[in-house]
């Protein structure tokens, strides 16, 4: 029923109705359709809300997803790519071992048989001298022995068996001393000697009893044979000790000079460098003197005057800082301008920090505020030889004494 309707209802008298409550009524009801109705449209706009928010959720967990499955995917990814990389590494350093036991078995081997191929040739060498040494003996004996031939004394045809047989001995004894590194010089000397001997025999009685061929022959191999074999025995002695031949001599003097020659040039650039840092440090140090002359004359002036006094030829870092102190009063980087400018920002920083104003106030007022009035204090003019309060300044001891003497009459007083 609407308002309306209640007022014809009035006008038409119709009996039993009131009109007030009608109206109250219809209200009510107006009012809680309202209500219902915004209700209904709050119920409908949190729900769409909710379906909106649900939605947007479920995009953002579909993104997270995706970006979660995408990283699992990228971890898989490169977790696999480590594994073959691993994998191959492995296979890698596998097949570099297997080549490298492969090569050096094969350097074993070819050592092997370079070793084995030396010593053949070591031992054939030394069974060649040993058939040269009898060779030559049998060459040089019948001469010396014809050289000792005397059918009264038989015995001394024996004398060629000793200088041969002699210097064999003596080569043996020099490659038993050689094995046992003891000296081994005066062995081969005595068995040179000896060949020497039988040579001069054979020389000297075959130029005499038969031609000098024979006689040339004959010496040649009384030298020859002890000579090669001393030659085989010298060479393993060589050899044994580690002596170097005249092609590794040769290329060992060849490498020192090198060494020496990039010796010399690395010596050569450091003293460069030397000299240049020496150049930049005296130009920097002159630098310096002249940064501090300008900046400092009183101090610089006071400097040189102390370097000589102190017999220095150059303001030293120890002469500048005295000067420092003693022109200034404080030492290199202070001042009293620096003390002043710091204390001055300190000062700032702790108002800051207080908040208050640098001159103690802690009131902030405005430039158009007018300050608190203070009362007006009348202080007329002292009159001329007339004292007043305050127009004779004590010193701070002064006081004090005054102050002492002043408690001691009261204390007196009081005794009394």
């Amino acid at each position: 029923m609407t308002a309306t309707s209640v007022e014809k209802k009035l006008n038409g008298h119709t009996p039993g109705f009131d009109a007030v409550a009608l109206a109250k009524a219809e209200a009510i009801r107006t009012e809680a359709a309202a209500k219902a109705d915004a209700a209904r449209i709050e119920a409908e706009a949190k729900a769409e809300a909710e379906k909106i928010k649900a939605a947007e959720e479920a995009r953002k967990q579909k993104i997270a997803n995706d970006k979660a499955e995408d990283r699992a995917r990228e971890e898989r990814a490169a977790r696999e790519a480590r594994i073959a990389k691993l994998n191959r590494e492995r296979v890698e350093q596998e097949r570099a071992a297997r080549e490298a036991a492969e090569k050096a078995a094969v350097q074993e081997q070819a050592d092997e048989a370079k070793a084995a191929e030396i010593a053949a040739a070591e031992e054939q060498w030394r069974q060649y001298a040993l058939r040269f040494y009898a060779v030559c003996s049998i060459v040089a004996l019948p001469v010396q022995i014809a050289a000792f031939y005397n059918p009264h004394a038989l015995w001394l045809m024996a004398a060629p068996l000793m200088l041969e047989g002699g210097a064999w001995v003596v080569l043996k004894g020099a490659k038993a001393a050689a094995a046992d590194r003891r000296p081994h010089w005066h062995y081969r000397l005595i068995a040179w000697l000896l060949a020497f001997i039988a040579a001069g025999i054979n020389l000297w009685h075959g130029l005499n009893a038969f031609d000098p061929a024979t006689a040339i022959g004959t010496a040649f191999a009384s030298i020859a044979g002890p000579g090669v074999y001393d030659l085989h025995e010298h060479g393993h002695i060589r050899k044994r000790d580690g002596a170097l031949s005249r092609r590794e001599r040769k290329e060992r003097e060849k490498a020192e000079r090198a060494a020496a020659t990039e010796r010399a040039k690395e010596e050569k650039r450091k003293a460069a460098e030397k000299e240049a840092a020496d150049k930049a440090a005296a130009e920097a140090q002159q630098e310096l003197a002249a940064r501090r002359e300008a900046l400092f004359p009183k101090v610089w002036d006071h400097a040189i005057k102390l370097a000589t006094d102190l017999g220095e030829t150059t303001v030293t870092e120890a002469i500048w800082k005295r000067a420092k102190l003693d022109v200034e009063g404080a030492p290199p980087g202070e001042s009293a301008d620096v003390l002043r400018m710091r204390n001055a920002a300190t000062a700032r920083v702790d108002a800051a920090r207080e908040k208050r104003s640098v001159n103690g106030s802690t009131q902030q007022v405005a430039s158009q505020v007018s300050g608190a009035k203070k009362p007006r204090v009348y202080n007329p003019p002292a009159r001329p030889g007339k004292r007043t309060k305050g127009d004779v300044k004590f010193t701070p001891a002064a006081r004090r004494q005054a102050s002492i003497t002043a408690r001691h009459a009261a204390q007196k007083k009081d005794s009394q």
